[in-house]
């Protein structure tokens, strides 16, 4: 019997790296408009500052999916 593997095809570093350097970049203005100014800058900084805690609950949920 033969065991076939499915190997992903292998990613650029910009694959790789684009993902993270953009929640870098979020997380870096939602920094900057926290220390800018009020109303707007406040809502941007909020806004900015929740996607990496999104994804992270996200991919935690995922991945509790998967070991059930």
């Amino acid at each position: 019997m033969t065991m076939t593997t499915s190997r992903r095809p292998r990613q650029s570093l910009r694959q790789i790296f684009l993902a993270p350097a953009i929640i870098g970049v979020l997380s870096g203005v939602g920094l900057i408009a926290a220390l800018v100014g009020d109303g707007v800058w406040d809502g941007l900084s909020w806004v900015t500052l929740l996607v990496p805690i999104v994804l992270y609950a996200g991919f935690l949920a995922v991945g509790r999916r998967r070991r059930a």
